[in-house]
């Protein structure tokens, strides 16, 4: 990776996970598309992932063809806004040949790491770990606890242990939406020898700030290792950006025990929790998730639709409400003034 890249990755930074924005008719929306990555990068992401579960899987499949699009649409817009030491990542998805062939189009690109998903047929560990090992032959790889309730695979600290031990993993994203699973990577990471050499990265939107106010003190093959989330690699921060960029800064300084940041951040903790509940559809089995991110970003001006490729994917009944419910109850955590202030010329 670059030296500026691995330095911001390493330290911990905000990570939104990219949404796609698609006209009616199912096609890139340029305009909307460009919009939301210079929205991110303007409220201080430290990087950006596209191509992710968020930017939704389907964009793989042949009757779209659109992961190349998307990730080269991003790259452009990186290039041109894009500070020095944003991280690029890209999801990487599917059997090994096709995961291989898409971090070559990743590399080719100009991304610097790619996150890679667990969802293949039959995954067990080792056709997991052989799939990563091969990935890793192209680029860097962050490894990826997916929560089992949208295809991911449950995985002990044993594969986490041998995972780590590849040496192109930089970072974890742990998403499994469940404290003892995350305990259990967490263990992985400690006996992998390596635990100094993994940026470590929650997914688990339900559970953020308390994940960032977390310590893990476990035991290494050389002595206790001490570990924590430095960032966080979130669909959820695909909204209220500056927002968690701030919360980001409050838990450094927690961590560097300034007891008025972990206050002010337990104060908001539940205040994020009813935003989750409210976008990730959790009464529904997460059914809205992708389309609850994006009807919060369409109230705000910058998507203009709630449209996905799986038609299946629709709002739940009442998600629009409890959508604005949680805008107008936590308009801070949402980015409302910004976004209005900055929404034009983003757009243009």
């Amino acid at each position: 990776m670059p030296t500026s890249a691995a330095r911001t990755l390493a330290l911990g930074t905000v990570i939104p996970a990219h949404p796609l924005a698609l006209t009616e008719r199912l096609t890139i929306d340029i305009a909307r598309q460009r919009a939301l990555t210079r929205y991110y990068l303007d409220a201080g992401a430290g990087g950006i992932a596209i191509g992710v579960h968020a930017t939704q899987f389907e964009i793989r499949d042949a009757v779209h063809s659109l992961f190349e699009p998307v990730l080269a649409l991003t790259a452009e817009e990186l290039n041109t806004h894009a500070a020095s030491g944003v991280v690029r990542i890209a999801g990487v998805a599917g059997p090994t040949r096709q995961a291989v062939r898409e971090a070559e189009t990743a590399c080719l690109l100009g991304y610097d790491a790619v996150l890679v998903s667990p969802q293949i047929d039959d995954p067990t560990p080792g056709r997991l770990l052989d799939r990563a090992r091969a990935i890793a032959q192209v680029m860097p790889i962050i490894g990826f606890y997916l929560q089992p309730a949208i295809g991911g695979p449950v995985l002990d600290r044993h594969f986490w242990r041998e995972f780590c031990q590849i040496e192109a993993v930089v970072a974890i994203k742990a998403a499994p939406f469940d404290r003892y699973r995350t305990l259990e990577l967490m263990r992985g990471v400690a006996e992998s020898g390596r635990a100094h050499q993994i940026a470590l990265y929650t997914g688990n939107d339900d559970a953020i700030i308390p994940d960032l106010l977390s310590e893990y003190h476990l035991p290494g093959p050389d002595g206790p290792v001490t570990l924590r989330f430095v960032g966080g690699l979130l669909g959820q921060w695909a909204i209220g950006t500056r927002a968690a960029v701030r919360m980001l800064g409050l838990a450094h300084r927690a961590a560097a025990g300034d007891d008025r940041a972990r206050t002010e951040l337990n104060r908001i903790s539940t205040d994020l929790l009813d935003i989750n509940q409210a976008l990730f559809d959790p009464a529904n089995n997460f059914q809205g998730v992708i389309p609850g991110v994006h009807e919060l970003l369409r109230q705000q001006g910058l998507l203009a639709g709630t449209w996905c490729l799986d038609p299946a994917a629709t709002l739940s009944p009442r998600q629009a409400a409890e959508i604005t419910r949680v805008r107008r109850t936590y308009p801070h955590l949402c980015d409302e003034k910004f976004i209005a202030e900055n929404l034009e010329g983003w757009l243009t």
